[in-house]
């Protein structure tokens, strides 16, 4: 079974206080902006140096999901069209993990729809996670909804490394995004990774209509669950879904917040996943300044993505190393490129990394994914108790 992360050694406490991160939350000037994000890279650095953390996923079951959280189109109550993927067999699994070693991810995720996978479906990720061990030199994650902790054990076993299970949003505005998947449950599944000896990853998705003090509610819950990575989303609004009417985030708005969070949350590894592209357009780079250590490269679950060398220059822009590590998984983290754990950093490769996902082969949700649009109007999202 893999060992546990030394969590005594990688918390951290928060740098600032609620109430100075709502004052900074209140900033509005783009000057008084770069202001925190030198004091944000100064954090990041200081904890994590030049090392960094690329990330891709495939989106190996998807569609039909009874769920109501109301930012996504899979979800049957939006009357968004649904995206519908059966659940890829192990081989196929394998294939998009050796895309996205390929394109430079240090990391690859196994991500499914809805609460829990069937015995059959949890085998066939099983399976996929031993392929990539044996196959790659990927560290492994997934993303397949609740779990017990004798299942995040058999993870373990077949070789994953870190479970990905979000909050989504803060506790108090939680209700307005999901009913029907509990907080609470987010937390047992959060603990059932923990028991199991893995890592976790947790984070959620701005502009769901939550206000700044939710913001920063959420980044000091974040805090005290201390995850060892905390993918921050933004909200990519989808026509049909519950959300699907909200304007996109202001991208200083955007950088602002990044950069709040990770003073509240020092000692995780930080990247940005879905929605960046369409948020963020050109301000990418001083994203990455206010503190990630990566961002998810290639496509997201039903959305595309930027190209793998537009992600790596980004950082190597900043003096960070984005080198891919040929040690199949073996190290217990990949933020230990220039030594913050003990150890030498890994040599990179001599084979050339490729630049574009058509090179790679990435999943592509525009070509993989079948829409089908629903028969009749779906229910309505329930109401918040």
């Amino acid at each position: 079974m893999a060992s546990g992360p030394d969590r005594t050694v990688r918390a951290m406490a928060p740098l600032i206080t609620s109430a100075e991160a709502l004052a900074l939350g209140r900033l509005t000037e783009p000057a008084d902006i770069e202001l925190l994000v030198e004091r944000a890279w100064t954090a990041r650095v200081e904890r994590f140096a030049d090392s960094t953390d690329m990330c891709s996923l495939v989106n190996a079951k998807s569609g039909g999901c009874a769920e109501d959280c109301g930012f996504c189109a899979q979800s049957r109550y939006a009357e968004a069209d649904t995206p519908m993927h059966a659940m890829m067999e192990p081989d196929q699994i394998l294939e998009h993990a050796k895309a996205a070693e390929a394109a430079g991810a240090h990391r690859f995720c196994m991500v499914t729809q809805g609460q829990g996978l069937s015995r059959r479906d949890f085998q066939k990720i099983l399976e996929g996670a031993r392929l990539v061990s044996e196959n790659t030199n990927l560290k492994r994650c997934v993303s397949i909804g609740h779990m017990s902790a004798d299942r995040a054990k058999q993870l373990a076993d077949a070789g994953v490394q870190r479970v990905h299970h979000n909050v989504e949003t803060a506790r108090s505005h939680y209700p307005e995004v999901s009913t029907t998947v509990r907080y609470e449950g987010r937390i047992r599944t959060i603990d059932a990774v923990r028991e199991a000896g893995l890592e976790s990853c947790v984070g959620g998705i701005l502009n769901l209509g939550e206000t700044p003090r939710q913001r920063v509610e959420m980044a000091f819950e974040l805090a005290e669950i201390d995850p060892t990575s905390v993918p921050i989303n933004l909200l990519n609004p989808r026509a049909g879904t519950k959300f699907g009417d909200r304007p996109l985030m202001d991208p200083w708005e955007v950088v602002k917040w990044v950069a709040i969070f990770r003073l509240i949350i020092p000692g995780a590894l930080f990247r940005l996943c879905g929605g960046r592209v369409e948020n963020l357009g050109s301000m990418h780079k001083l994203a990455v300044k206010a503190g990630l250590n990566g961002v998810m490269m290639g496509n997201f679950l039903t959305t595309l993505g930027a190209e793998p060398a537009e992600d790596r220059e980004m950082f190597e822009e900043l003096g960070l190393n984005v080198a891919r590590q040929p040690d199949n998984g073996a190290n217990p983290r990949p933020d230990n490129r220039s030594g913050w754990l003990a150890g030498e950093s890994p040599a990179t490769p001599i084979d050339e990394l490729v630049d574009s996902q058509e090179e790679a082969n990435f999943w592509d949700p525009s070509t993989q994914l079948r829409v089908v649009k629903k028969a009749k109007k779906p229910p309505s999202y329930p109401r918040a108790a």
